[in-house]
């Protein structure tokens, strides 16, 4: 899936895919992966590999045991991504480069004062055993996930999360104002946007609970043309988490939840989220 070409890694040769980290990118990211620990670092300088790896099968959407021999045994790099998904290091990293992105892009703040939060249903796809896919989304119709999205003014993710696809909007609203809190993502901000699928009652309940307004954004009705027909039109600053939504699915691991865990499939959101947040910075 990639595209071939032969560059020169630090002991050897290797293929270089489209999906591998510029020096640039990795420049920016390897600071926010050698958390110091007890241990030291688990991949000493084999770590690029390692985060490469797991870029391309996000970008490819290929299984694990397909990915490619340059990259050594799959089940080093699965461990990593396993590690990482559950320990809260790409909530982390994610938080950390969002920060960074703002400053780069002109924002007087690292941290917001008004972010947009938003869901999209993911059908699901299972190799198998238990998942926590569930039905979901208008009369139950679909088989999956719910993704989380939450972008500020531009538009870049700041934090995200995957439930089952029955979770009401309320609930899936009310863990990303969680999540923005655990990471310090909130220490600024005055407004959080939600979508109209959320019941009228909950910006009230969760703005009662916060140091913040939550509000309830949307059309009652849908505008229309002269003949009657349906348009669009956007909601100021409230298209932005929908744009976001569109860039993450980009990655072809996204293209279904094919995970049977909530932090695997978390965790695959969040490098997509993180790649979109490097692609800007560098």
């Amino acid at each position: 899936m990639g595209q071939c070409a032969i560059s020169r890694n630090r002991h050897h040769q290797v293929v270089a895919y489209s999906s591998d980290l510029t020096d640039s990118q990795w420049n920016v990211l390897e600071p926010l992966l050698l958390v110091s620990s007890i241990r030291g670092p688990k991949h000493g300088d084999d770590l690029r590999h390692v985060v490469d790896a797991m870029l391309y099968i996000s970008h490819t959407g290929r299984q694990w045991r397909y990915l490619p021999e340059q990259y050594g045994p799959w089940t080093r790099i699965w461990s990593q991504f396993r590690r990482w998904s559950s320990n809260g290091t790409w909530t982390r990293v994610l938080s950390e480069l969002h920060a960074s992105s703002r400053t780069a892009l002109g924002r007087k703040d690292p941290r917001p004062s008004m972010v947009v939060v938003d869901t999209h249903l993911a059908r699901g796809a299972s190799n198998g055993g238990v998942t926590f896919h569930n039905q979901g989304g208008p009369y139950g119709r679909t088989n999956g996930a719910k993704r989380i999205v939450c972008v500020d003014v531009t538009g870049l993710p700041l934090c995200v999360r995957v439930v089952s696809a029955s979770t009401s909007e309320a609930s899936a609203m009310e863990q990303i104002l969680d999540d923005l809190a655990r990471t310090g993502a909130d220490e600024r901000l005055e407004l959080v946007l939600v979508d109209r699928d959320t019941t009228q009652s909950a910006p009230t309940r969760l703005s009662a609970k916060v140091n913040y307004e939550v509000r309830r954004v949307g059309w009652d009705e849908p505008p229309r043309n002269e003949h009657g027909a349906k348009v669009f039109r956007p909601i100021h600053h409230a298209w932005r988490v929908k744009v976001a939504h569109g860039h993450l699915v980009r990655q072809r691991r996204l293209a279904r939840c094919f995970e049977n865990t909530v932090d695997s499939a978390t965790g695959w959101l969040h490098i997509a989220s993180i790649c979109e947040v490097l692609r800007a910075l560098c």
